[in-house]
């Protein structure tokens, strides 16, 4: 984890997300007014949305070694494609990425 609060800070972000996605979202993953948009000012946005610093958690040195051990994680419990979603530790073969994102965040919640 790099952030303190584990699991409930990463639930508050992604809330946040949830809240105000049109304002981190990509027209075709590769344009629209996100485009003119430095990452630092989304970081910024969200954490201005979330109340949660995270501009020193994107910062860590070797955080694309964490990303890239999760990566090999998901590969050895059998995700091969993408989008799969896990949550918990286990695939969640009824989640996609087509869903409304209040059926992730229930699904993430629990609910």
């Amino acid at each position: 984890m790099t952030l303190e609060g584990g699991q409930e800070t990463a639930k508050k972000v992604m809330a946040a997300i949830a809240a105000h996605r049109e304002e981190f979202e990509f027209d075709h993953h590769a344009g629209g007014p996100n485009m003119d948009v430095t990452p630092n000012q989304i970081i910024e946005r969200l954490e201005s949305y979330s109340g949660v610093k995270l501009k020193e958690a994107f910062a860590i040195p070797d955080l694309d070694r964490e990303i890239k051990w999760h990566c090999k994680y998901a590969r050895q419990n059998g995700i091969h494609v993408s989008p799969t979603f896990m949550i918990d530790g286990l695939v969640q073969a009824d989640v996609s990425s087509g869903d409304e994102v209040g059926v992730w965040v229930k699904k993430v919640l629990g609910s």
